[in-house]
């Protein structure tokens, strides 16, 4: 019985745990002001007639906190990948200049920044779905046990809610922390 039990709450702190790990990926998308490889981490480039990652085809480097470099292996990538981050629609104007493409990366606006946390507390909002998710599909695992005692079920189930605010506060710390980089000037 007991091993059931804690296969129900790994299972649970696993699918939590993958929650948080998505959150922090889709927040290295979320730009906080200074150029990272990270914002280019969505563009697919048309490679040879299927789509590859951009990061796949070319360096992605910031020689500077205002500059992204992109130096694709193949010079005829050029416009290609010019193209690629301009239908991305990620508010980059990428530049050419024959061998590589240079984006400028704008400072942010007031009313940008705000669209930003916006964007990053619906990030922290569908991560906390996915917590309670995963809080429920283990309330649910363990009431489905025959053989368990009402004070073990309620036990568990106790254990569970202790996960779920657990990783709700990571959650709210990660975008507390994300919220103040954004809003730094």
């Amino acid at each position: 019985m007991n091993e059931e039990i804690e296969f129900i709450l790994d299972s649970a702190k696993e699918a939590m745990e993958a929650a948080i790990a998505h959150l922090e990926k889709e927040f290295i998308k979320i730009r906080a002001g200074k150029a990272s490889p990270a914002m280019l981490s969505s563009v697919m480039v048309e490679y040879y007639g299927s789509q590859t990652p951009l990061s796949q085809v070319a360096n992605i480097n910031t020689p500077d906190a205002r500059t992204i470099t992109v130096q694709p292996w193949e010079k005829n990538l050029v416009p290609e990948i010019e193209k690629a981050i301009m239908n991305a629609n990620i508010g980059f104007n990428p530049m050419n200049n024959g061998d590589n493409v240079i984006i400028n990366v704008p400072p942010l606006t007031e009313e940008r920044r705000k669209d930003l946390v916006r964007q990053a507390k619906a990030e922290a909002e569908h991560a906390k779905v996915g917590v309670r998710n995963a809080r429920q599909e283990a309330n649910k695992e363990v009431r489905g046990l025959d053989d368990a005692s009402e004070d073990l079920q309620k036990n568990t189930e106790a254990d569970i809610q202790e996960l779920t605010d657990t990783y709700s506060k990571k959650i709210d710390d990660f975008l507390g922390a994300k919220e103040a980089e954004i809003m730094k000037v």
